[in-house]
């Protein structure tokens, strides 16, 4: 048997195991037992424990989508503020379709928000970006939400279970940032149904049944919708 046993809310320095060699991240090992060295969530397996925290800055990993915020721009790209605590640049080079004689602060400037991936991160954690993908691109619309890194991967759900829930029952576009942003797109009111969605992921996202109680909620939602709309026609 594999797979998640269970999961809770343990806090530091409470006992996981009389195992060490279980002891994953977030944990430690101290007489030959493991505690959890954070307050975050209890992820135990038959072969590992760690403890996924509660609270954070992100720390990028390569391949991520990730979006963040010019602050500067230099002669050969921008550094773009990703809620990281390491310094990430987005080099002219990685930006798709640059024309000729363009001014590169015409191209981005400081300020706006734009949907990038990881490219690279070298050994003293400088983190090289790129927009050669096709889920890149400046946002000039919609609406970027900002939650606790931490919680994306409930946000995206078991194999992408909760986003697809949002998106198909909103029909809004969704993009997750894994550095804790998130970009929302479409009709006003459904994105802001989205929203409050998100929040209530965050909020409650160590609490079960969290997948019933969203749906619940956006039904509701949707139900109010579309109560107002009859009453407005």
């Amino acid at each position: 048997m594999t797979g998640i046993l269970s999961r809770k809310l343990v806090l530091p320095g409470d006992f996981l195991s009389n195992n060490p060699k279980l002891a994953g991240q977030g944990t430690y090992v101290e007489q030959g037992k493991v505690y959890s060295k954070i307050l975050g969530l209890l992820d135990r397996t038959e072969s590992c424990i760690r403890v996924i925290p509660l609270k954070g800055k992100y720390l990028p990993s390569q391949g991520d989508t990730v979006i963040g915020i010019v602050k500067e721009v230099t002669s050969n790209g921008w550094l773009i503020d990703i809620n990281s605590p390491y310094p990430a640049f987005l080099p002219l080079t990685e930006y798709p379709d640059v024309k000729p004689n363009k001014k590169i602060n015409e191209i981005m400037d400081i300020g706006d928000i734009v949907i990038t991936k990881v490219l690279n991160i070298d050994p003293k954690m400088r983190v090289t970006l790129t927009m050669k993908d096709k889920i890149c691109r400046i946002i000039r619309s919609g609406r970027v939400v900002a939650i606790n890194p931490a919680r994306i991967p409930r946000v995206i759900g078991k194999k992408g279970s909760m986003i697809k829930l949002l998106k198909s029952e909103l029909d809004i576009q969704i993009i997750v940032g894994q550095n804790g942003l998130i970009w929302l797109n479409g009709d006003r009111r459904r994105v802001s149904i989205g929203e409050e969605a998100i929040y209530k992921i965050e909020d409650e996202a160590h609490i079960e049944g969290l997948t019933d109680r969203i749906t619940e909620l956006i039904k509701k939602r949707k139900g109010e919708l579309m109560n107002e709309e009859t009453r407005g026609a």
